[in-house]
């Protein structure tokens, strides 16, 4: 049986702008797993999931049609997963096999509610590496991206992929995405092993030390919001306000590679600082696109973590989820934990994740 596993992520640091290559943002890669075993099977293959198998299946209305919103449910990343590494392998001359696949999260809570800790890219890269373990297909950490990255985009259709990013690199990131339109073109064009090899235009990975002195609190607000659908709608208002969304894109880019000069010169300030000057920007989208991302329990969560010497923002898309505080380490932290359980924020007890850390995978 071969057992495998893939981090969850934090965005710190230039969402939305993140979508548009070119633009940077800085996550972080936390140490709630999403874990996968795979092993061979005869006749036919399985694919279960205790925290899934429950879960309910999203649907809308477009021109009085039912639609089915497939982008929350994980089953069709793995199987997306599935679809593309197994793709890959034929054109490696693998002989495809049954296999038994098996699913566990760290990254729901009990309830099966999403902490917007990046389940479906963590699900996506966890059954990449099982079938590479499988397949023996000994892939690099690029290649592994890649290849979760084309899995992940076929399902969701939008985001930077800066998650599966940090689910494969782990530690702390600077992330820039790719030309998604030369992929996609690229997708139809040549075979998938030659897509894989090349050069993706404006990607950028890179990881970043830490200063010494930084500590990163996460507050989880209790409400879960939807990535795909936030995007969406955000990226409705960019056509109608093409101008004020430029500036955004700027302002944004500015502000994330001068937190990136913060991380590089070990100073914790002026990292601080860039998350105000982020919080603010996020602020300014929502008076662009109407889309509300910092939704009331975050503004309180951010608003309590400044009180006690933190800089805070949201996490992510936004609209729900978790929000994420900067503070120094010699600061003392429980007086904000204590004022975040009272306001009904739920202090999440999460620490980044490093890839040379031990975790078991046979």
């Amino acid at each position: 049986m071969i057992e495998v596993s893939a981090p969850g992520k934090l965005y710190i640091a230039g969402e939305y702008a993140v979508v548009e290559p070119g633009h940077p943002a800085i996550i972080v890669a936390i140490d709630q797993f999403i874990s996968v075993s795979i092993g061979p099977a005869k006749k036919s293959g399985s694919i279960q999931s205790a925290q899934y198998s429950d879960l309910p299946i999203r649907w809308t209305r477009r021109n009085n049609e039912l639609v089915l919103d497939i982008r929350d449910n994980p089953f069709h990343y793995i199987l997306a997963a599935i679809h593309f590494t197994e793709k890959y392998a034929q054109e490696k001359g693998k002989k495809l096999a049954f296999f038994d696949l098996k699913v566990t999260s760290e990254l729901d809570n009990s309830n099966g509610r999403k902490y917007g800790l990046g389940s479906s890219g963590a699900v996506t890269v966890a059954t990449v590496k099982a079938l590479n373990a499988f397949y023996q297909l000994n892939l690099s950490q690029l290649e592994l991206f890649k290849l979760a990255t084309l899995a992940h985009l076929n399902v969701q259709g939008n985001g930077s992929c800066g998650d599966i990013a940090a689910s494969c690199y782990g530690g702390w990131l600077a992330f820039s995405t790719f030309d998604h339109d030369w992929v996609l073109e690229k997708m139809t064009t040549e075979k998938l092993t030659t897509l894989i090899e090349n050069d993706w235009p404006n990607l950028q990975i890179e990881p970043l030390q830490v200063p010494e002195d930084l500590r990163l609190l996460i507050g989880w607000t209790g409400s879960p919001a939807s990535t795909s659908d936030l995007v969406d709608q955000v990226h409705q208002s960019r056509d109608e306000k093409r101008t004020s969304y430029e500036h955004f894109l700027q302002d944004s880019k500015a502000c994330v590679d001068e937190m990136i000069q913060g991380f590089k010169r070990n100073d914790v300030s002026l990292i601080q600082q860039m998350i105000r000057e982020n919080r603010e920007l996020l602020n300014q989208l929502t008076t662009i696109s109407n889309v509300l991302i910092e939704t009331e329990e975050l503004k309180r969560l951010n608003d309590l973590a400044e009180q006690y010497g933190g800089a805070a923002k949201s996490s992510g898309a936004g609209g729900g989820d978790c929000g994420i505080v900067i503070v120094d380490k010699r600061a003392g932290i429980l007086p904000l934990m204590s004022s975040w359980e009272k306001a009904g924020i739920t202090p999440l007890p999460l620490h980044v994740y490093h890839f040379t850390e031990d975790r078991h995978e046979s």
